[in-house]
Formats: structure tokens, C-alpha cells, sequence
């Protein structure tokens, strides 16, 4: 009987035997139960037709030509899509050797012949209700999976959501310009990309990682939230005690954000805003601050962040200047490249400023 012919509510099990009397007596026990009943003549044929029937539980003879019982457990056993079905062997063996091999395949039962049919039924009622115990129970343990995972993305989020309000509050106090954040953001994923495309680079630049340094960027000058708002607001140069006053926000902001994300969910987009928050200060001749960090010594992420926030800084407009054009900020900046930045990560920026926002 096809697939199409039959119930597709009832439950169904495929008889495969190569005695087709034995086949038919067991077709006439499983439809007496209320089941669908699907016929194969040996393990070849059971695989074949797999696909079509869908079984929710397999009757297989052992002693069949061409693919055997045990080898058809093996194989439908070794598939992803098939191995939760349960497998009875129905067999004339009932020695104690063919009962263990059986089972050590992953076979869910053992039916001897000649067939008994209050015993085929118990036996086979007993494994259908278990299958369909065991799937209910996978698919509640996957909607409660996906049911953590989406609470533990609304938390992450909800997190990324506070560091971005304590970015946005720390810019103001800052004096930094409408838009700020998104150009670093943005400048920073444009730099990323770009250096990807870099033999220098590819290798320890991902698309998971473009991904995470456009979201930890913005989080580099956190810690200002902590320097009094009348420093940045000067109209005149910075006093050498104000100026170390400025520098502790690297630290301060480092601190704040490992203290956020301590426990299991520090993650790699954690990580690297902590890297960025303490680091992005750090000179590639080590005349940085806070650590005196040298080359690559400095977190990759750091260096990148340090190329865009000069950048921007420059050529956004501040209470004691206006704003440097693209040009004359890339020519300051040339000046200090070896210095302050990676060479090789400028002469990247320098060939994409058209690009940058």
C-alpha cells in the first residue's frame, strides 16, 4: 500500500521480511491495531523506500538476501534523519549472541517467531508510544533551547543597550558632535573590511569580527563619564595635571565594562570592547598610555579603533577649533604614522578616506 493510500494520521510501520506470508501476518496484526503497514522485501528495498513511508517504527527479519537486518539497523542507525526511529528484529534465532548483536546495533527489540500476536502488539505499542514520548521531549527541549537563546539575546542586547546610552552620556560630557558614534562605528567597519582584504590581515580579520568591532568601537571613550565635563570644555590647552586627569579614562573605562560582563557571558564582542576601551590610546612606538604597549603588543581591534578616533576627531568640529578637511587630517596624521599607528593598517585608510563618513 502507498503512502498516499494510507492514513497519515495513524502511525506507521514498515514489515520487512523476505517470506511474504510473514510479511502478511504481520500487516494483518499492526492494521488490527489502528496502524498504517508498509511492506519491504529485504534491507535494500526498506531503505529505498524509507523516504516515501516515513515509518515511525521498523519490523525487520534478520536473515534476508541481499542487505540483512542487522545491516539495515546499521545504516539507519548512521543517518541523522532516521536513526530515532526504534527497530524490532523478528526472527526464527532466538539464541542469546543474535539478542545482544541486536541490541548492540541500536535495535529497540526483539519479536521470535512464530508470531504471537498479543506479543507483536504490546511490543509494538509500547515502542511507539516511547517514540512519540522521546520526540515531544526533543521538540520541547528544542523550544526551550530557543527559548534561552532568545532570552539570553535580549539580555545581551539590553546590555549593549545601557553601554551605549553610558557612550552616548560620555560623549556629551566630552563635547563630541551630533553623529560621532556613528561615524566611528561606521569607520571602523569600513577599515575592517577593507584590511580583510589584506593578505597582512585576512587571516585575523572575519566577518564575525567586522561584525564586532562596529558594535565595540563606539564604547572606546566610555570611561570619559567619569572625567569632570569642564575639562573637555576648555577653550585653551590642557594643563599637564588635567591632561593625566583625561588619560585615566581608558582605564576607568576598561574597568567599567569588565565589571559589566564578568561571569559566563563574556564574550568575544565583550573582550574586544574591553581591548578597545583600555588600548586604543596605546602608540605603535610604545609612547602610548595606559600600558606602554608596543607594535602588536597593542589588540588589533585597539589599532584600528586608534586610526578612526584621531580621524574623526580631526575632522569633527571641537569647542576650541573647527573641523580639519579629509586632506589636511590625513596629513597630520601621516606625520605620525610608525608613531602613533601601524603603518600599514594608515596607508589602508589613506587608499579607502574617500569611502569613509
Amino acid at each position: 500500500m502507498s503512502a498516499e493510500e494510507k492514513d497519515t494520521n495513524r502511525a506507521r510501520v514498515l514489515i520487512v521480511d523476505d517470506v511474504e506470508t510473514n510479511r502478511c501476518i504481520l500487516e494483518a496484526i499492526i492494521e488490527d491495531m489502528g496502524l498504517s503497514a508498509f511492506q519491504a522485501e529485504n534491507g535494500a528495498q526498506a531503505l529505498s523506500c524509507l523516504p516515501e513511508c516515513r515509518p515511525h517504527l521498523i519490523l525487520s527479519d534478520i536473515s534476508m538476501p541481499e542487505l540483512d537486518g542487522y545491516e539495515l539497523c546499521r545504516i539507519v542507525k548512521e543517518n541523522p534523519d532516521t536513526r530515532d526511529i526504534p527497530i524490532i528484529f523478528i526472527s526464527a534465532f532466538d539464541g542469546m549472541e543474535d539478542i545482544i548483536k541486536g541490541f548492540g546495533l541500536g535495535g529497540a527489540d526483539y519479536i521470535t517467531k512464530p508470531f504471537i500476536p498479543e506479543v507483536v502488539k504490546a511490543r509494538v505499542g509500547a515502542h511507539l508510544h516511547l517514540y512519540e514520548v522521546n520526540k515531544e521531549l526533543a521538540e520541547t527541549n528544542r523550544r526551550l533551547q530557543a527559548s534561552v537563546k532568545e532570552q539570553i539575546r535580549q539580555m545581551e542586547q539590553e546590555k549593549k543597550n545601557v553601554l551605549y546610552a553610558l557612550a552616548k552620556m560620555a560623549g556629551k560630557n566630552s563635547f563630541f558632535g551630533t553623529g560621532h558614534i556613528e561615524r566611528l562605528s561606521g569607520n571602523c567597519r569600513i577599515l575592517s573590511q577593507s584590511m580583510q582584504l589584506s593578505p597582512q590581515f585576512e587571516q585575523q580579520i572575519s566577518d564575525t569580527y567586522i561584525d564586532a568591532i562596529e558594535l565595540a568601537a563606539p564604547l572606546c571613550d566610555v570611561g570619559n563619564i567619569a572625567i569632570p565635563s569642564g575639562i573637555f570644555g576648555k577653550g585653551e590647552a590642557l594643563t599637564p595635571e588635567e591632561r593625566e586627569i583625561v588619560k585615566r579614562h581608558t582605564s576607568i573605562g576598561a574597568e567599567l565594562l569588565s565589571d559589566i560582563v564578568a561571569g559566563k557571558d563574556y564574550n568575544d564582542f565583550m573582550k574586544m570592547s574591553v581591548d578597545i576601551a583600555r588600548s586604543h590610546h596605546e602608540n605603535w612606538d610604545g609612547s602610548g598610555y595606559p600600558q606602554g604597549l608596543k607594535g602588536d603588543e597593542i589588540p588589533l581591534a585597539a589599532q584600528i579603533v586608534s586610526v578612526v578616533t584621531v580621524y574623526n576627531g580631526l575632522t569633527e568640529k571641537r569647542p576650541y577649533r573647527d573641523a580639519y578637511s579629509i586632506d589636511e587630517a590625513l596629513s597630520m596624521m601621516q606625520r605620525a604614522s610608525g608613531k602613533k599607528f601601524n603603518p600599514d593598517i594608515f596607508q589602508i585608510y589613506c587608499k579607502i578616506s574617500r569611502q569613509l563618513c
